[in-house]
C-alpha cells in the first residue's frame, strides 16, 4: 500500500520580518532616499544644477551602502563595519585568549571566554528530587535550565506518529509564549564519534564467565570493532527565563529562581516527552560541565567516558570548563585541540517541506569530527503577537502596492503574512527562530572537507547558510547548550537592525 501525496503533511509559511519601504527598501533606506531627493530639489532652487547633481550623487552613494545587499541580505555598510571591527580586535589582540595558570587571567582558571565569561552555575533539586543545573548570566539577567533528551528517531515509525510528534512539538513551542518569564529556547543536536567506552562497560559487566569461548570471542570482537566509524547523537533543550523585576523593584536571585523552576521543570520535561524527544530530564551541574568541556577540547571525551565507566566523577567545576587558549579568526575558530567553523542560517527553506527535511543535515558525516546544530527560538507572548502580525501584514501590503507590477515574491509574501495573521487570530503561537551550525575537526587540513560537507548537507535541507565572519568565537558559544540570548548581547538596537 502506498500513500498518496494528499496524505503526507507539509509545513511552511515562515516569514522573515520586513519593514515597509519604497522600491523594496527598508524604512531607514527609504528615509535616506526621501531626504536625498529633498536636498537635491532644494539645491536646484538655491544653487546651480551642477551642485544639485553632486548632492544627488552623494545621496546615491550613501543609499547604495545600505540598499545593495548580497544573497544573504547583508548590505555593504554592514560588511564593511564587520570587517573594520574584526581588524581592530585583531590588532589589539582581543581575538586571542589564554587562561589557566600560565594565562593572562589573574585567577588562574580556565574560565569560559566571550559571551559566557560572566556566567555562574549552581545546582538545585526539582519537585521530583532530580538535580538540575541553573546557569545565570548577570549581564543579561537570564537564568537557563538545560534538559537532556534521547530522541527516538523516525526509523520504522509510522507517518501518523511522526505527524503527531511534529504537532506536539508545535504545541510545546506555542505554549512557551504563555509560560511566565520565558524569553528563549534552543534545541541542540550534537553528533560525535563513539568512543566505545559505554559499549565496553556494558558488555564487560554482563558477560557470563561460564559462556562458551566462541561467544566470548565474538563479543570481544564486537567491542573492538563496532565503535570504529559509529557515532553518538545527543540532544539538549535549553530554556531561558528572565529574572524580571517584581513589584518591589528587586530582581530574583538564583535561589528564588530555583524554587520557582523546581515546580515548573516536571511540566516542561513531560511536554517534551510527547514530541518524540524520548526520555527528558534536566542535566546536573556536573553533566553540563562535561558537555561544555568536551565542546572546547574534544580530546578529553575519551577520558571522561573512561571515568564514567570506572564509576568515578570527573570533578569538573564551572571555572575550569573553558579552553586553555583560543584564537578567533575571520572565518574559523581554533580552540585547544580542535578547529571549528560556525554557520548561520540566512534563509529558511522556501515553500512547503515535509517533516524529514532535516534528516540528512542532522545526521553524522565522516568528514566532520563533531557537528552541532542549534535551533534558536524566541517565543512571543500573545499580547505582542497580534500587533506584530498586523504590522507584518501592513508592511507586506505596502511593499506589494508600492510597485505597479509587483514581483511574485512580494505577492506570495502578502499571502503568507495574511495566513500568519489568520492563524494567530485562531489561537496559534508566534515564534522567532534562527539556526547555528558548527563543524569541528581535529586537524586544520580537514577544514576544507568539512566546509564542503556542510555545503552539500545544507543544499539537501534547502537551507541557505552563511559562514559567520568576524565573530566565530561568539557564534561557537551561542551554538552551545548555554541558553545565550544573542539580541541581549548586541550593541545595535533591534529596531534599527530590522529597518535597514
Amino acid at each position: 500500500m502506498t500513500l498518496s501525496n494528499s496524505t503526507i503533511r507539509t509545513y511552511g509559511n515562515w516569514r522573515q520580518p520586513t519593514s515597509p519601504g519604497l522600491l523594496g527598501l527598508g524604512s531607514i533606506s527609504t528615509g535616506v532616499l526621501l531626504l536625498g531627493l529633498i536636498a537635491t530639489i532644494m539645491t536646484v532652487m538655491a544653487s546651480t544644477l551642477t551642485n544639485a547633481i553632486g548632492v544627488f550623487l552623494v545621496m546615491v552613494a550613501a543609499l547604495s551602502t545600505v540598499a545593495v545587499k548580497d544573497k544573504h541580505g547583508q548590505s555593504v555598510i554592514v560588511r564593511a563595519t564587520n570587517r573594520f571591527n574584526f581588524m581592530r580586535a585583531r590588532n589589539s589582540g582581543a581575538n586571542v585568549y589564554r587562561s589557566g595558570p600560565l594565562g593572562r587571567t589573574k585567577w588562574g582558571t580556565n574560565q569560559l571566554p566571550g559571551l559566557a565569561a560572566q556566567s555562574r552555575l549552581s545546582e538545585h533539586l526539582d519537585s521530583y528530587q532530580r538535580p538540575f543545573a541553573l546557569l545565570s548570566v548577570p549581564s543579561s539577567g537570564d537564568f537557563t535550565v538545560i534538559i537532556g533528551t534521547e530522541p527516538d528517531g523516525a526509523a520504522l515509525v509510522d507517518q501518523e506518529q511522526v505527524d503527531g510528534w511534529v504537532a506536539d512539538w508545535g504545541h510545546w513551542l506555542a505554549n512557551l509564549g504563555d509560560e511566565a518569564g520565558i524569553v528563549a529556547a534552543a534545541v541542540t543536536i550534537e553528533t560525535a564519534p563513539d568512543t566505545g567506552t559505554r559499549l565496553r562497560g556494558e558488555v564487560t559487566t554482563n558477560i557470563d564467565p561460564e559462556a562458551p569461548a566462541y561467544a566470548r570471542a565474538m563479543l570481544n570482537e564486537v567491542v573492538a570493532t563496532y565503535p570504529s566509524g559509529s557515532a553518538s547523537v545527543r540532544a539538549y533543550v535549553s530554556v531561558t527565563f528572565s529574572a524580571a523585576a517584581r513589584a518591589n523593584g528587586r530582581r530574583r536571585d538564583a535561589d528564588e529562581m530555583a524554587r520557582e523552576l523546581a515546580a515548573r521543570l516536571p511540566g516542561l520535561t513531560q511536554g517534551l516527552s510527547a514530541t518524540g524527544a524520548g526520555a527528558a530530564r534536566p542535566l546536573s551541574a556536573q553533566e553540563l560541565c562535561e558537555v561544555i568541556r568536551i565542546a572546547y577540547d574534544p580530546e578529553v571525551a575519551t577520558l571522561i567516558d573512561d571515568a564514567h565507566a570506572a564509576g568515578e566523577s570527573t570533578g569538573l567545576r564551572w571555572p575550569d570548563v573553558g579552553p586553555s587558549g583560543h584564537q578567533s579568526n575571520w572565518d574559523s575558530y581554533q580552540h585547544d585541540s580542535a578547529v571549528s567553523v560556525t554557520w548561520q542560517m540566512t534563509e529558511a527553506p522556501r515553500g512547503i517541506v515535509q517533516a524529514n527535511i532535516l534528516t540528512r543535515f542532522l545526521a553524522p558525516h565522516r568528514d566532520i569530527a563533531r557537528k552541532r546544530v542549534t535551533w534558536l527560538y524566541r517565543p512571543i507572548d500573545a499580547g505582542r503577537a497580534a500587533a506584530i502580525v498586523q504590522a507584518d501584514v501592513r508592511a507586506a501590503s505596502f511593499n506589494e502596492s508600492a510597485n505597479d507590477r509587483p514581483s511574485a515574491r512580494a505577492v506570495m509574501g502578502t499571502r503568507a503574512a495574511l495566513a500568519t495573521a489568520a492563524e494567530e487570530a485562531s489561537g496559534a503561537g508566534l515564534v522567532n527562530f534562527g539556526m547555528l551550525a558548527t563543524a569541528t575537526v581535529m586537524d586544520v587540513e580537514r577544514l576544507a572537507d568539512a566546509r564542503a560537507a556542510m555545503d552539500n548537507m545544507s543544499s539537501t535541507a534547502r537551507l541557505r547558510l552563511r559562514v559567520v565572519t568576524g565573530g566565530q568565537d561568539s557564534a561557537f558559544a551561542a551554538a552551545l547548550p548555554l541558553g545565550l540570548v544573542l539580541p541581549k548581547h548586541l550593541k545595535l538596537p533591534a529596531e534599527l537592525r530590522g529597518n535597514i
